[in-house]
């Protein structure tokens, strides 16, 4: 993997640093709530971005491996291991599902999770794919393409924009992210999946380390149904929920150009209770039920303008643009043959 887009003598990049919504399990050290903001953490030891794209650079790729290192039970053995094997296993490469017409979507969705599971999660701490946030949509897919080409193993965020691409094919089926925050020994922890809604239920695709923080079928019957078994998956872990962003619905176009609208609303859980914290998750619910029901509707407005006012206009007022072109054209000797003009039409009504 090494040796990529920069010469092999360029100085070493330094720590970058993380979108915090971009890893299961990673740890927030600071109190700032804006995205970008901070430098996360996993399990207390930083881990990385390659930002320079594949094939991986060589910086990035001894950077990767002293931090595997670092985290790994077995220190610089298990990397030296791995580095000097000449007889490592042919990791096969998971094939990206197709589905005929006729597959109910509750199956593509299996298989899509099962597709995301095959790729398996990212124990390294260098995340392989950058993912920015502000990039339009047709961007990500771009990056999600290049994902199930190069088959590599994937953090949370990653799984969310594989998940869009994968499902890009199935208008029925409405998408937004949901990101948790939570809290455990000390540490705030962040994770996101994809919400996915069909039939009038609920369910969510994603990546984990833990298989009950992943995917959901599609069978919660509310949107707040789905998130309280996130947060009894928590429970779990003995970590407690502090918050919860909500995401509006994602396009299905992969050329569209619009940003993904990742926190549209943000609900703090201690402080709503849980009643007040179910209202608010059921209020966004419908407020993306509204969105999808205009996104529904006529797609040109244009057209349906024609048809709804100059129809009838265009009934109404024949007599008066037949009167019109007739004073369009003025003419010395026909002048006084408008009188005449009208006694015709009348009679041609008469005459319908």
């Amino acid at each position: 993997m090494p040796g990529g887009r920069r010469a092999a003598g360029a100085a070493p990049s330094p720590p970058r640093r993380l979108e915090p919504d971009s890893g299961e399990g990673t740890e927030e050290p600071g109190p700032a709530e804006e995205d970008g903001d901070e430098d996360l953490r996993d399990g207390g030891v930083p881990f990385f971005v390659n930002r320079g794209g594949l094939p991986v650079d060589e910086a990035t790729w001894e950077r990767m491996w002293k931090h595997v290192a670092k985290i790994h039970p077995d220190g610089e053995r298990v990397a030296l291991r791995i580095r000097g094997a000449t007889d490592l296993p042919k990791i096969p490469i998971p094939s990206v599902p197709a589905f005929p017409p006729s597959t109910p979507v509750p199956e593509r969705l299996e298989a899509v999770q099962r597709y995301i599971r095959e790729l398996q999660y990212n124990h390294t701490g260098t995340q392989f794919f950058e993912i920015k946030k502000s990039r339009p949509l047709t961007g990500l897919m771009d990056l999600a393409k290049e994902m199930t080409k190069e088959a590599l193993p994937i953090k949370c965020l990653e799984a969310v924009i594989l998940g869009i691409y994968l499902t890009n094919s199935m208008p029925s089926l409405d998408r937004f992210p949901i990101s948790f925050k939570t809290f455990f020994s000390g540490n705030y922890f962040r994770h996101i999946v994809l919400g996915v809604s069909y039939g009038g239920r609920y369910g969510a695709l994603g990546m984990s380390r833990r298989e009950d923080l992943m995917y959901k079928p599609p069978a919660f019957r509310t949107l707040s149904e789905l998130v309280l078994d996130y947060e009894a998956a928590y429970g779990r872990c003995w970590h407690e929920l502090k918050k919860v962003k909500l995401g509006q619905c994602v396009s299905h176009d992969p050329h569209s150009v619009e940003q993904i609208e990742w926190k549209h609303s943000v609900l703090d859980v201690e402080r709503l209770g849980r009643e007040d914290l179910r209202k608010e998750l059921e209020r966004h619910a419908r407020a993306l039920r509204l969105k999808i029901g205009k996104g529904a509707g006529p797609p040109s407005p244009t057209k349906d303008r024609k048809k709804d006012v100059s129809s009838p206009q265009r009934g109404q007022s024949s007599p008066h643009r037949r009167n019109s072109r007739s004073e369009r054209r003025p003419s010395g000797d026909k002048k006084p043959a408008e009188p005449k003009a009208m006694p015709d039409l009348n009679g041609y009504q008469i005459r319908v």
